[in-house]
This record gives structure tokens, C-alpha cells and sequence, in this order.
């Protein structure tokens, strides 16, 4: 029988674990595959990784990682992709959104040849209307700044072959963004859209801000577009600084005017160093994330283990 292994990041999802293994093992019955479970606690500040040594131990196809700290979800997948060897890997959340019942239909399309078979969400039904909003923007943006096309409504939720996993592992960056690194290595890919599912029980850690945070992150590691915005801006400013000068002493000398134009010039000072904030912010943006990756610091560390690991990768 052939084996898939499953990479589930969990941070404080105490609530939602056994209901998940419950409605996995449901799906397992149904198909010709054995599941093998690697969750992965980010640090949960709950009874996450108490439940996970409980199942650990009842299951023999149950393990997990545990993070000296939260790292975020893009740690915690790296960190499933690089431990597990299974020819066929899944990656999906712990909390139900990711319909289990999909999985069979993935595995039947995975079996057709096609390399990766990943899931995208039809709608957004039951987000708050500014959050959806915001979400269609950044991928209308994403597709139109970037070389790299990303689907709207893509979930991390998919399947994928060995030799996917194997060339998403060369990437070895610090600054990850899964669903753009999906998308940059190729393969053939199939999506299975899907209608919006509730969370199965708690809360989502995921705020407004840090969507927000997490979609600056994708457009600046795939994307040199706000690079040229600063070069652009900068060249136009200038551009634009310069005539209002020439118009100013034109106009000065026309009207015969003795009182200094204070107020054009104020204008003039204030519009250009906010050019130059803004153009120094994208700069800045991007000399992190090289100051990031230069320091070479590890993506995540493993504090406790059901399998053998390495402390540090």
C-alpha cells in the first residue's frame, strides 16, 4: 500500500486536532493510501502539544515536531517538507477549512501524471466583506507586479510528488513565501476549486494585520515592481519639482511680486521629502530581507520530537 504523508502546522489549535485526526481517519478508510501524520506545534501557548504526545503515543502513524518558539506557519512547513520522505506529501491545516474529503479526488488526479494537484477556494463566504476585499486586491496586484503567476483563492492545502518537495527544498531562503514558491518551481498543477469552509472549533491566529503583513511579504519576494515604483517616483518628482520652480520664477518675475513665495516653496520641500520616505521605505523594505538571509540564522528550531530529528536545521 502506498503512503502519504500528511505536514499539518498547528499553533494553539488544542480544539481542533482530534477532530481533524477523527475526520481524516474517515478519509483514510475510504482510499488505498496509508496516512502518515506529522504535525508540526509552532509554539502553541495552549494544550496543543500535550494532545500530540497523547496521540503520538496512540498512534503509531502520529508524530510530531515542537518548536522552542512560534516561528509561523511558513517555518513549520518547511520544517514537515524537510523531515518527512514519503513519496506523496499533502500539506493542509489542522482546523478543517481544508475539506478532508477532497483528498480523494486529489489522489485520483495525482495518479493521472499530474505532478501537483493543489485546491483554490471559490468564494469567500463568511469573511468579513474588507478582509475579502483586501484578499482579491492583493492577488489581482501579485498577478500584475509578478513574473510568478499565483491563483486567486490558491490554498497551501495540496499534493505534491517527491520530486516537487525535492526542488521546493533547494529553494533554501529565509524570507519564504509558500504560495509563490508553489508557484516558481512549475510542474504540472491541477485545482480543485472548493467552496468556503468555516473553522472547525477556536479562533484563527491569522489578524487583518498579519494578512497584511504576510501579503508584503509575498509581493516583495516576488516582485522588484515596487523598486521601479521608487525609481519612477523619484525621477518624476524631480521632474515635476523642477517645473513648478521654473513656473514660480516665471511668474515672480511677470507679477513683480516682493513677497517670497514661502508657501510654493514649503509645498515643493514637503512633496519631495515625502518621495524621498516613501522611496527609502521600499529601498529599506528590501535591504531587510537582505540583512535577513545574509545572517543566515536557521528557519526554525526543534525543541521536542516524536521522531529523530536534528535540534537545528
Amino acid at each position: 500500500m502506498k503512503s502519504v504523508a500528511i505536514i499539518i502546522p498547528c499553533y494553539n489549535e488544542a480544539e481542533t486536532i482530534e477532530l481533524y485526526l477523527d475526520a481524516m481517519q474517515a478519509i483514510e478508510q475510504a482510499v488505498s493510501y496509508h496516512f502518515n501524520y506529522l504535525f508540526i506545534n509552532d509554539g502553541s501557548q495552549d494544550t496543543t502539544l500535550k494532545i500530540l504526545q497523547n496521540l503520538a503515543k496512540a498512534y503509531s502513524n502520529v508524530n510530531y515536531l515542537s518548536f522552542s518558539r512560534n516561528f509561523g506557519k511558513e517555518a513549520a512547513l518547511l520544517a514537515g517538507l524537510k523531515t518527512v520522505s514519503d513519496e506523496l506529501i499533502i500539506v493542509m491545516d489542522v482546523d478543517l477549512q481544508d475539506p478532508p474529503e477532497l483528498i480523494p479526488k486529489m489522489l485520483v488526479q495525482i495518479e493521472k501524471g499530474y505532478d501537483i494537484v493543489a485546491t483554490r477556494r471559490k468564494d469567500r463566504t463568511g469573511e468579513p466583506l474588507f478582509r475579502s476585499l483586501a484578499a482579491k486586491s492583493f492577488y489581482y496586484l501579485i498577478n500584475k507586479i509578478s513574473d510568478t503567476p499565483i491563483v486567486d483563492g490558491a490554498r497551501d492545502f495540496r499534493l505534491m510528488n517527491r520530486q516537487v518537495v525535492d526542488s521546493i527544498l533547494k529553494l533554501d531562503e529565509v524570507n519564504r513565501f509558500s504560495k509563490g514558491l508553489f508557484s516558481w518551481v512549475g510542474f504540472d498543477t491541477y485545482y480543485i476549486p472548493y467552496e468556503n469552509h468555516q473553522r472547525s472549533a477556536g479562533k484563527t491566529s491569522w489578524s487583518f494585520w498579519e494578512i497584511f503583513k504576510y501579503s508584503l511579504e509575498g509581493i516583495v519576494n516576488f516582485s522588484e515592481a515596487p523598486l521601479n515604483i521608487a525609481t519612477v517616483t523619484g525621477f518624476f518628482s524631480c521632474l515635476g519639482a523642477g517645473g513648478a520652480m521654473l513656473y514660480f520664477f516665471i511668474t515672480s518675475l511677470i507679477d513683480k511680486n516682493p513677497v517670497p513665495g514661502w508657501p510654493s516653496l514649503v509645498c515643493i520641500i514637503l512633496f519631495l521629502g515625502g518621495m524621498q520616505l516613501f522611496c527609502l521605505g521600499i529601498l529599506g523594505k528590501y535591504i531587510s530581507k537582505i540583512f535577513l538571509e545574509v545572517k543566515k540564522r536557521p528557519s526554525y528550531i526543534i525543541k521536542e520530537s516524536s521522531i529523530k530529528t536534528k535540534s537545528i536545521i
